[in-house]
């Protein structure tokens, strides 16, 4: 829903984790989020939200008073869960509005 989004609680790092009903094929990875400096995507395979493995760590660009939008083309890959850290922030609060995954 675009009326609702996750917040941090003030310190960092913090991880939003986002699981699928099975296995699935990712190529691209999308975010819309405010404030965020650092932020580091991994993928797991496992039934359980373990043994991450690095997709992707990215500085975003600061936009004041406006949303970040990024998109993350990755090499097609295999996942049940995605962990979004975010490593550090441009503010003490950061939020996340909308995660999209592209794939089979």
């Amino acid at each position: 829903s675009s009326k609702t989004f996750w917040t941090t609680t003030g310190m960092f790092p913090q991880e939003l984790i986002i699981g699928f009903p099975k296995c699935v094929k990712i190529s691209k990875v999308a975010i819309q989020c405010y404030l965020v400096r650092t932020l580091r995507i991994e993928r797991s395979t496992s039934k359980d939200p373990v043994g991450f493995q690095k997709c992707v760590e990215k500085d975003l660009q600061h936009r004041e008073g406006q949303l970040q939008m990024e998109e993350f083309p990755l090499p097609e890959f295999e996942a049940t869960y995605l962990r979004f850290i975010i490593k550090s922030a441009f503010d003490h609060f950061v939020s996340v509005h909308r995660v999209m995954a592209e794939g089979t």
